[in-house]
């Protein structure tokens, strides 16, 4: 039961991950920085403490009684994923949902999940898995299966998009996304997969403040188990760092291209705008808010981060296919994305149930 909860709560923040930007799209006469920022306003500085406050009693306690490199490093892995984050945004404008969605958040899954385990190989820690375990245990073996099989789905959208993009001969699709570009949209979706895993590490680094949390609530909850909310106080840090990057980079374009001008700028709908970016940035917060809900019903950080992570990538498919990503694409281009997901399911009950089947 733990684990099914665990599941379900995994594919609740998937949804919300791979459903964020639809708001944006509604956004009109709004530069791609302009709604970014406004949207991360909401995703990184205002939701996040909100978040904390409403589950975590005196969470600003737990940070200010934190170690110093507790808070530098999860900042640190903050501002590298917080590259990651907008690459993503640039990745999903020159790709689409679907396509975008895959490629990025496999290579983070991938490289998100097993890192960690390397690190704890050579530096063990109470109640953190380690590479060999992947190898040597019954529901690491499975975890394996679960990787590898997802990749194979990864691997089938990503042929989908070039056979997309040949179908339809040009930069454009039946969405409404005239800037679609393979070549751009690869290069920047292979750094935001490499680097969006960091946020995982941030996590990692960030742990000893979920302890904390939880123990808190473990003294006066003794019946109840582990705390679902035990996340929401590292989540404020780690996301400090991703604030900081994309407010400096989303900056330096609107004083570049003086679209500074949107947030004002009554010819476009600017109270319709700014409740766009609100929903958008607090629906991407609510994938984190469930993410750790998930991984305190299955106790596994790589488990979790691969369902989370194979979720949002089935998900984003499924919006990709609702919003015509695919329409006039040919059958056999069509066929591959729908295996592509197919598989991407296969590989997420195979890793949910993975601690079960043990």
């Amino acid at each position: 039961m733990q684990a099914l909860l665990g599941v379900i709560f995994h594919f609740i923040g998937g949804f919300a991950s791979s459903s964020f930007y639809i708001p944006y799209k509604k956004v009109n006469g709004w530069a791609w920085e302009s709604f970014w920022i406004v949207g991360g306003l909401f995703s990184w500085l205002i939701v996040p403490p909100l978040a904390a406050w409403l589950t975590i009693p005196n969470f600003g306690e737990i940070i200010k009684h934190t170690a110093t490199s507790t808070l530098g490093y999860a900042y640190l892995f903050g501002i590298l994923w917080g590259i990651g984050g907008l690459t993503y945004g640039l990745g999903v404008r020159y790709l689409g949902v679907s396509l975008g969605s895959s490629i990025m958040l496999g290579l983070s899954m991938v490289i998100g999940s097993m890192i960690p385990s390397v690190y704890y190989e050579f530096f063990p820690a109470e109640g953190k898995d380690t590479i060999s375990m992947f190898f040597t245990t019954t529901w690491g073996l499975y975890t394996i299966l679960g990787l590898s099989i997802c990749v194979v789905g990864i691997y089938l959208c990503g042929l989908a998009g070039v056979r997309k993009e040949k179908d339809l001969g040009g930069h454009k699709d039946a969405s409404g996304n005239t800037e679609f570009n393979l070549s751009l949209g690869l290069t920047v979706a292979i750094i935001s997969g490499v680097l969006s895993a960091c946020f995982n590490f941030g996590l990692e680094a960030g742990k000893p403040m979920a302890a904390v949390a939880n123990e808190l609530w473990k003294a006066s909850h003794p019946d109840q188990g582990e705390f679902l909310y035990q996340n929401n106080v590292t989540y404020v840090v780690v996301l400090w760092g991703g604030l900081t990057t994309n407010f400096i980079w989303c900056a330096l374009l609107n004083l570049r291209n003086k679209t500074y001008k949107n947030y004002t700028d009554k010819k476009s709908p600017l109270l319709r705008n700014y409740l766009l970016c609100a929903l958008a940035g607090t629906t991407w917060y609510l994938q984190f808010f469930f993410y750790g809900m998930g991984e305190s019903k299955l106790g596994n950080g790589a488990s979790s981060w691969i369902l989370h992570m194979a979720f949002i990538i089935l998900l984003a498919n499924v919006w990709g296919v609702i919003l015509k990503e695919w329409k006039g694409v040919s059958k056999k281009t069509y066929a591959t994305i729908m295996t592509g997901i197919v598989v991407i399911i296969i590989s997420v009950l195979i890793v949910g149930f993975a601690k079960e089947i043990e």
